[in-house]
């Protein structure tokens, strides 16, 4: 039986053979914590393909079968097929291993990926307001990131608010302070985390309005 064999390191996590060209995972070399992303090879008819998961980078992927846990990173719907899908339950660096055997089952070909899954934060920033003048409104522009909707709760350091239900950033805030006054973010949520690191402060200048007075003074 006539077997290309390829051994993968650390050092060395590709392996591109022309029966196996990657699609989708270059692009999806960081996930995050509880998605389900799709891998993908470029199809030959005829050939069949198998998927295998490792948390271990140091092991000889040509001979060592995949090591993962399930509780770690599971298949759905099985690994099979030029397309599999993987969810990701634990933060961390993995592998994946595919195997393509071609339509006579002889000739085998082995590709090597990384993906890094990562817990996803979000994060809130307000951009430091123009200055107004007493009794105008000003608008706070909060971007966000992370994936929404979100909820974010914001102070002047005496009174907070909660928004909910954000469906795009940035969101403008209205407020209308008496004074020079700070706001800053308390915490913020998307459909992942929450994030309750306050956010830098800006200052929302007050200016008072000018007081009138005669331009000229004339005495008889």
């Amino acid at each position: 039986m006539n077997k290309l064999l390829y051994t993968a390191r650390w050092m060395a996590l590709t392996v591109m053979l022309p029966l196996l060209a990657l699609v989708s995972a270059r692009a999806q070399t960081v996930v995050y914590l509880s998605d389900t992303t799709s891998l993908s090879v470029v199809e030959v008819p005829g050939h069949t393909y198998t998927w295998e998961l490792y948390d271990n980078g140091t092991v000889d992927f040509a001979i060592v079968p995949g090591n993962c846990p399930a509780t770690s990173a599971d298949f759905v719907g099985g690994n099979s097929g030029p397309t599999i899908n993987v969810k990701w339950l634990k933060t961390g660096t993995y592998f994946f291993k595919v195997t393509a055997l071609d339509a006579t089952g002889c000739t085998m070909n082995l590709k090597i990926g990384i993906v890094e899954v990562r817990k996803e934060i979000p994060t809130a920033t307000i951009t430091p307001p123009d200055p107004i003048c007493i009794g105008e409104t000003a608008s706070l522009k909060i971007t966000l990131t992370g994936t929404g909707p979100w909820e974010i709760t914001y102070t002047d350091g005496t009174n907070s608010h909660t928004l909910s239900a954000i469906a795009a950033s940035p969101v403008m805030v209205s407020v209308r302070p008496k004074t020079t006054t700070s706001y800053w973010i308390t915490e913020v949520k998307d459909v992942r985390a929450t994030n309750s690191q306050p956010s830098p402060s800006v200052s929302l200048q007050v200016k008072p309005k000018p007081v009138s007075s005669k331009i000229y003074l004339y005495q008889p």
